[in-house]
């Protein structure tokens, strides 16, 4: 089937699916990640529902369309020529919060920080580290996104996903294989529609201030005022990536508009106009740089995806 007869297929049968407002073409992705880069996406889809989410993966497969999954785009580095196919993007469409037998239940596109002031609001303990943790839950799961010392792992007791062959599965915590920074989900092709959390009684004078504690350290050591993907690297075995680009004298070094922040070294901020180019550039004089001066080498957390 050629390129076009594809597309024209897939817009046809998603149309009857997702209502216009949420179905968008040639979107540019630099208005969905908080680097504020990428080029276009050819179909950007905003689902409301698990069950469109597996239509919307049905209809790509019958049409031989490529299916990209982007969550609030916090972690995410696109590409300057954006990403062919479909990108579907879980966001305040997705977004949803309610308790049940003492389990918090959140809609992937839930940003979590308004997951752990649910939590919070029901005097529940265990999310307090996630407060500054920028992004949607389903993509802090993916990565098993953590901070101060907490991880998702800790805290997740199902998740409700999509699998490739289209059914609904809900995966135990024992079935995700939690690692650093990983997921199942980075390996098995489904898509996360839906977390269930297992958290404590707490009180909630503790968790408040347990949570304004972090959110004035985040706020006094990250570069908060310029866009980021967060992290740009994964902590190396006994050192703290930060630490070492500092140490190796890299604060501030810049390539068109990307930029190690001068803030915090373990963050590349985009002064204004950085292309994916200049950030990759970056990235890549800082992992030569760090290595040729102790020996280390630097692992990417942001995830870099698109043409």
């Amino acid at each position: 089937m050629q390129k076009n007869a594809c597309y024209e297929e897939f817009f046809n049968t998603v149309k009857s699916i997702i209502s216009p407002d949420r179905l968008l073409i040639n979107e540019p992705l630099a208005r969905h990640t908080t680097f504020c880069i990428g080029g276009p996406a050819d179909y950007l889809i905003q689902p409301s529902c698990t069950e469109e989410v597996a239509a919307v993966l049905h209809a790509a497969k019958r049409s031989g369309m490529v299916l990209t999954i982007l969550g609030n785009g916090s972690n995410v580095l696109v590409r300057d020529k954006g990403i062919r196919g479909v990108v579907m993007k879980f966001d305040e469409h997705m977004s949803y919060l309610r308790c049940e037998k003492q389990a918090i239940i959140a809609g992937a596109g839930t940003v979590l920080a308004d997951v752990a002031k649910y939590a919070c609001d029901l005097e529940m303990t265990g999310l307090e580290f996630a407060i500054g943790i920028p992004g949607s839950i389903g993509g802090a799961v993916y990565m098993n996104a953590g901070a101060y010392e907490g991880e998702l792992s800790s805290v997740v007791a199902a998740v409700t996903a999509v699998c490739p062959d289209g059914r609904i599965v809900r995966f135990l915590k024992s079935d995700i294989q939690f690692s650093y920074r990983h997921s199942i989900f980075q390996e098995n092709g489904c898509i996360i529609c839906e977390i269930e959390f297992a958290l404590h009684q707490g009180n909630k004078e503790e968790i408040q201030s347990k949570m304004l504690e972090l959110t004035v350290k985040r706020e006094n050591k990250q570069p908060l005022e310029m866009p980021s993907a967060g992290s740009t690297f994964k902590r190396p075995s006994g050192y703290f990536a930060g630490t070492l680009i500092e140490q190796a004298g890299l604060k501030g070094l810049q390539i068109g508009g990307a930029q190690v922040s001068l803030k915090h070294a373990g963050f590349i901020v985009n002064t204004g106009g950085a292309t994916a180019c200049d950030v990759l550039s970056l990235i890549k004089e800082v992992q030569k740089r760090v290595y040729d001066t102790f020996g280390v080498h630097l692992q990417p957390e942001v995830r870099v995806i698109g043409e």
